[in-house]
This record gives C-alpha cells, sequence and structure tokens, in this order.
C-alpha cells in the first residue's frame, strides 16, 4: 500500500511517521470518530491532479461530527485549502484516496460524546481497486442487517458502525461473492457493505431513499444528476423489496471508493441477461470523464491542485 510521505495531524503537515495516537485514545477505544472517503484523479492530458466533489465531502463529514456531539475549528473552504496543501506538499501525481477524519482524542476509559476534546486528521494513499471485479460483480443478500438510524447514525460515517460493513463484506468474500446486498429493519435493500445500490427496471433508474438507513452518497447524487441530465431517465427514490433485483433490468453499486460496481449475479441469478447493461455502462463512462474533469458542464465538481 502507497501511503503518503506526510499527514495533516492536530493542526499541522508532519511526517506520516509521526501523526501517531495513543493506544488509551477515546476514538480507538469505542469508535468515537467519524471519517471521510475523498477522492483525488490524476489527468494525464491536463498533467492535473484533480479532487472530486471535496466541499461535498466535509460537509458531509461535518454533519457526521455534529451527530456525534463534535466541533473542529475548520469549514469546508479551510478544509479544502488543507487538502490541496497537503496534497502538493507530496506532489501527487495519480489516482488517490483521502482518508479525513475526526476523533474524540482524550484519554481514558468511560462511554461518553460531552466534555471530550475532538481533533482532525488526514492521510493520503495511492488508489486501489475497491471492487476488482467491478464489471461483473457477483452479490449475495447477507444474513447481516443494516444498522438502523436508532441505533447508530446511518446516514453519517461513523467509525464504529463499520464493524457492521466488516461483518458483512468478510462473509460474502469468505462465501466467495464480491460483495453483498443488506437488508434494512424492514426488509428492504438499503446498501451494499459499504456502496449505495440502484437497478433499472422498466426504463426507471430506482433507488432507495435517504431514509432507508443509507449513507447519503456522493458518487450516488452525481449518479442521479448524471442519469437525469444526459441520459435523460426517469429517477425514483423508494424502497426495494429483495426480490425485485432478481427480477431487474441492470444492477450496479455506488461510492467514492468504488465509483460505479455492475453486478451482473444476485445469488447465482443473472441479472438482466448476465452482463453489465447499456445503463450502466454509460454512466460508468460519464462519471469517470466528469472525476477526470474532461467534462466542462461539471467542471464545479473538481477542485485542481
Amino acid at each position: 500500500m502507497d501511503l503518503s510521505k506526510h499527514a495533516f495531524f492536530e493542526g499541522k503537515t508532519v511526517p506520516l511517521s509521526e501523526a501517531r495516537i495513543n493506544i488509551a485514545t477515546h476514538g480507538f477505544l469505542y469508535g468515537t470518530a467519524v471519517f471521510g472517503g475523498v477522492r483525488g484523479y490524476w489527468n494525464e492530458e491536463k498533467k492535473r491532479l484533480f479532487v472530486f466533489r471535496p466541499y461535498d465531502h466535509f460537509r458531509r463529514l461535518l454533519n457526521s461530527g455534529r451527530m456525534m456531539a463534535m466541533s473542529i475549528p475548520y469549514d469546508e473552504e479551510s478544509l479544502i485549502q488543507l487538502t490541496v496543501d497537503l496534497l502538493r506538499t507530496d506532489n501527487w501525481r495519480q489516482d488517490i484516496y483521502m482518508r479525513p477524519t475526526i476523533y474524540k482524542a482524550d484519554m481514558g476509559i468511560g462511554v461518553r460524546l460531552h466534555e471530550l476534546k475532538d481533533e482532525f486528521c488526514m492521510f493520503v494513499m495511492a488508489y486501489e481497486p475497491y471492487v476488482r471485479n467491478d464489471t461483473n460483480a457477483h452479490v449475495t443478500v447477507s444474513s447481516w442487517r443494516r444498522i438502523d438510524d436508532n441505533v447508530i447514525p446511518a446516514r453519517g460515517k461513523v467509525a464504529g458502525a463499520y464493524a457492521n460493513s466488516a461483518l458483512i463484506k468478510t462473509d460474502a468474500n469468505r462465501a466467495g461473492f464480491d460483495e453483498a446486498l443488506v437488508l434494512d429493519q424492514h426488509g428492504h435493500i438499503s446498501e451494499g457493505s459499504a456502496m449505495n445500490v440502484f437497478m433499472v427496471r422498466d426504463g426507471v433508474l430506482v433507488t432507495p431513499p435517504v431514509t432507508d438507513n443509507i449513507l447519503e452518497g456522493i458518487t450516488r447524487r452525481s449518479i442521479i444528476e448524471l442519469a437525469k441530465k444526459e441520459i435523460g431517465l426517469d429517477v425514483v427514490e423508494r424502497s426495494i423489496d429483495r426480490t425485485e433485483v432478481f427480477i431487474a433490468d441492470e444492477m450496479f453499486m455506488t461510492g467514492t471508493a468504488a465509483q460505479v460496481v455492475a453486478v451482473t449475479k444476485v445469488d447465482h441469478r443473472p441479472v438482466g441477461n448476465g452482463s453489465m447493461g447499456p445503463v450502466t455502462t454509460k454512466l460508468r463512462m460519464m462519471f469517470d470523464d466528469v472525476v477526470r474533469a474532461k467534462n466542462t458542464k461539471y467542471s464545479s465538481w473538481n477542485v485542481e491542485v
């Protein structure tokens, strides 16, 4: 894993080896941290690195922090500037992934959120494919349920909640599947282990609503806009029954790390004709052009480093 030489840690840029927390830190002991996943894309023609929708990512990070009673002395704009400065320090010239984190930094025992110090840190790594079989993924319906918003805020990226995702992903992979679909407490399709879900039925793009315990995905939001504006698809946000995915024409999953993953089989049943469909193919190509700043219509989504 190719990690950055530097990180932003507790107010300053330091060598990555010096960005350390104590084993008694609250965020480590109790999962009281929130994080984001931000991507940077190298445009070979322009010889420039572009960060994709950083304002939206940092807004979601700060909102996640609010749900966990966190406060840091940065807003979205200052976090963007901090990111650009960090990336320039190591002069990245390839696709990258950034992990900004807000965490409860006090040391000691005691389960709570209040009267604790909050800190911010971020490191960078070279991008590695999240789902290697991303054009022909075979998924299963997990026996684990998606966390409920009345248990841990599902719409936020809370570190401790990702134990749920880890259980889901490991069981699916060990059973020979690329990914999993996860049901909510009402038996509806909610997410993948850590990705949003879309299906195409009868020419309509369908995705679960933000009230079905999903992460409010930035890639999800981008794909919805591209589908409406560029392809002219009707997009419906509604609950999806488990068996609907067996009769969908197409299916795909989205996420910052994963981008757009084509699902071609669910529990050994082919989706559509069993190969990546035309809608998924178009959206994958459009999204790749947008994130690499090759489509000027969406230039406001990219911040040049």
